[in-house]
């Protein structure tokens, strides 16, 4: 008898990417609106997609289990 197939969370799908190593990298928060207040240097930092931490890490790889 097949197994069944977990689905995939499809926000997490499109928030989350996993890398060769199993790292979960992602965009960092608040670069969408009221970006007149914030300065340059901070919203270049914002660009950049950072790596999740562990904890965060194993609970969004449960949501991506075919990644």
């Amino acid at each position: 008898m097949p197994k069944i197939k977990v689905k995939s969370s499809r926000g997490a799908k499109k928030r989350f990417k996993i890398t060769g190593t199993g790292k979960v990298v992602h965009r960092k928060a608040n670069k969408s609106h009221i970006l007149t207040t914030k300065n340059r240097k901070r919203k270049n930092r914002l660009k950049k997609t950072s790596v999740a931490n562990n904890t965060d890490g194993k609970n969004i790889k449960k949501l991506l289990p075919y990644s």
